[in-house]
């Protein structure tokens, strides 16, 4: 009903009385504006939930690398799409060096096998030394050995009836593995692609969304924000340094023993140290292996050096390195490994740590809350206790001139 409408003229009543305009909405504009930021992020992780790991790969390396990039920006004279696409060059290179690196020592360990395979089928092969000597298995395997392996022919036998009895199950796993591999293609050309626009937008991006994030946690936004790229770059560093000692300690460690290709094993273990409880894997088979050929004392000198040695990081440097600003604890750092990597594969060794670290830094917040509010509280009421004990400060004023 407008200004116009007749019955106004008129003078006839309304039905309901007229509104009376008002200026106040039913929900605050800033909550509102908070549950609707809620309600798009959440719709986001919905609809491109398939695009979120590549994305949080992109911003671990462009976290971790941030410093060495803003040295290239200064180095291009401040061109950031020249920094970015040099900046990718090099991580390809990072990533596609060791890949066909890793990729050429597997060929040549694999053709090494196929031919100890066929000399095998063709003239058979008896038990090595070291598994028929291992204890309370040894007879079992020796004879396992010859019965499977150890005659000629034995293998194509074995293949024939393994194939023969599980082609679909073989056919299946081929076409898995095919499209597992095309998978992780797609993943690593969408992590390419985010991390580019990272470096070359970042600073604005980082720009509005403190913001936005000052506006939603007005007072906390600069101390939790900044915890996440710390957090980042200390984890990054300090794994990779950690996996770098472990793998040259372990691999001197193998080389005194009088282990084959010490170096060899060496990488394999500071590689297999990125994740939680590889390295103990790793020296302990070689510790076995040790004791199965018959060198007992060098097995069991490397076994308790490779445990004191994995005690020591554990306790002392891991916490310090992983836990960046927040300093984390032994058990939410351990947690945090363990649950990244079981959720998120090998990106959780990274997202998991940060996690604990915003966790713990938002309870130490908290905390530090509550002790302030309680510190003004006790100062309030020590305040008024002196003001109610001080002599005279019950008794009203005397009058003038009294």
């Amino acid at each position: 009903m407008t200004a116009s409408d007749p019955r106004l003229r008129a003078g006839e009543p309304l039905l309901m009385g007229r509104s009376a305009p008002t200026g106040v909405g039913l929900i605050p504009p800033l909550s509102a504006a908070r549950w609707l930021l809620v309600l798009i992020v959440a719709a986001g992780v919905y609809f491109f939930h398939g695009f979120l790991v590549p994305v949080l790969a992109a911003l671990v390396i462009a976290f971790a690398s941030w410093p060495l990039y803003r040295r290239l920006l200064v180095a291009v004279d401040g061109s950031r799409t020249i920094a970015a696409a040099i900046a990718i060059l090099a991580i390809i290179g990072f990533l596609v060096v060791p890949i066909v690196l890793a990729a050429t020592y597997a060929t040549n360990e694999v053709r090494i096998w196929v031919q100890w395979a066929i000399e095998t089928n063709r003239d058979g092969a008896p038990t090595p030394d070291w598994i028929a000597t291992l204890p309370a298995v040894g007879e079992w395997l020796d004879a396992q050995w010859a019965r499977h392996i150890g005659h000629p022919g034995a293998i194509g036998e074995l293949i024939q009836i393994v194939s023969g009895a599980n082609i679909g199950n073989i056919y299946r796993a081929l076409l898995a593995a095919g499209g597992g591999a095309f998978s992780l293609l797609l993943t690593l050309l969408f992590m390419l692609i985010a991390l580019f626009f990272t470096y070359r937008d970042g600073e604005a991006f980082v720009a509005q969304v403190d913001r936005l994030g000052e506006r939603i946690f007005p007072m906390r936004w600069e101390r939790l924000s900044r915890v996440v790229p710390a957090t980042i770059s200390s984890t990054v560093t300090g794994m990779t340094l950690i996996a770098i000692g472990e793998g040259v300690v372990l691999g001197v460690a193998y080389w005194l023993a009088g282990v084959p290709s010490p170096v060899t094993l060496g990488a394999l273990t500071g590689l297999m140290a990125l994740i939680p409880g590889g390295a103990p894997l790793s020296f302990t088979l070689v510790s076995i292996y040790l004791v199965a050929s018959g060198s007992w004392m060098a097995g069991l000198a490397l076994f308790a050096w490779g445990s004191i040695e994995l005690f020591i990081v554990d306790k002392t440097l891991r916490p310090k390195l992983v836990g960046g600003p927040i300093k984390l604890p032994f058990l939410p750092t351990f947690f945090g490994l363990i649950g990244g990597v079981k959720t998120m594969g090998l990106l959780g060794l990274f997202i998991g740590p940060v996690l604990m670290a915003l966790l713990v830094a938002i309870w130490r917040e908290w905390v530090r809350e509550v002790v302030a509010g309680d510190d003004a509280a006790q100062t309030l009421a020590d305040a008024a206790v002196s003001t109610e004990l001080r002599p005279g400060a019950d008794q009203p004023p005397a009058a003038f001139g009294g």
